[in-house]
């Protein structure tokens, strides 16, 4: 079956954690070629021959706390490949803490990581999704709208990362370029397991029952496919779970129509360039 995706570069960030792992493999399978991008060069290596190989997957190493190393390594992807289509901002950290016991570089790094680090992901693929007319998509979560005790850092982090995703998509609208964030509850991956087997994390939900319950780590995966074909502006995993992200977002599209001049908007983003042409 045609995929969309047949043939499109994909660059993923903290491509060997659990959903980077679980996507790359999924978005292997419609076809695309992966740019695979994590700290660990022999794993990124590793995971590329897995998937098939220097035609079409292979690994670099970036690091999300700095900006050079990203601009860098997106360099090198489209010389490899050719150009970058979709940008999948995925790598992420996180432990649950009360904010009096977490350690100030704790929460730092956090911030860094999960909400700076998709800034400058984003800021490294600007010349090329513009150029291919792309999608960029970020990792955030329930989180986002769910605001949990233990979790100031991390709560702060992924509301940070969809409101930056909604400002984005405003600038980069008149370009042809899609941004859209996914946020899921919770799955089943390593660093899931570390936030679960910490014993103030056991106690506030409920040993992740009810609502809290996990979903299947393929639902997430699925969804994430699904919403990178349709260029969506907001992935909610699993889909019962709308309603509550929705919730904020109900005027956002009245606002964003009344508020802001489409035309305005794509002339503040040239000036800001020097006047350049778009």
């Amino acid at each position: 079956m045609y995929s969309k995706l047949n043939g499109k570069v994909v660059l993923i960030t903290g491509s060997t954690g659990g959903l980077g792992r679980a996507a790359a493999r999924a978005l292997r399978n419609k076809g695309a070629k992966l740019a695979l991008l994590d700290l660990d060069l022999a794993a990124v290596q590793s995971q590329a021959n897995e998937l098939g190989g220097p035609d079409v997957a292979a690994g670099w190493v970036a690091d999300v706390t700095s900006l050079s190393s990203l601009e860098s390594a997106f360099a090198q992807v489209a010389d490899y490949f050719g150009s970058i289509d979709i940008v999948i901002a995925n790598a992420g950290i996180g432990v649950g803490c009360t904010m009096e016991a977490l350690d100030p570089e704790t929460f730092e790094r956090t911030i860094d990581i999960n909400l700076t680090g998709v800034w400058r992901t984003f800021r490294a693929s600007l010349p090329y999704v513009q150029a291919s007319r792309g999608y960029l998509l970020a990792v955030s979560s329930m989180a986002a709208f769910v605001h949990s005790p233990l979790n100031t850092h991390y709560t702060a982090s992924k509301a940070g990362v969809w409101a930056m995703c909604d400002s984005l998509r405003l600038e980069l609208k008149h370009l042809g370029v899609g941004v859209g964030s996914i946020h899921p509850t919770f799955f089943k991956t390593p660093m899931m397991d570390a936030i679960e087997n910490g014993p103030c994390s056991q106690l506030v939900w409920n040993q992740h029952r009810g609502m809290w319950r996990y979903v299947p780590l393929q639902e997430v995966v699925d969804d994430l496919v699904d919403g990178i074909e349709r260029r969506k502006d907001l992935i909610v995993v699993p889909k019962r779970n709308a309603i509550v992200a929705r919730m904020p977002t109900l005027l956002r599209k009245f606002i964003e129509k009344v508020g802001f001049n489409d035309e305005r908007v794509a002339q503040a983003v040239r000036e800001s360039r020097g006047g350049a042409a778009s």
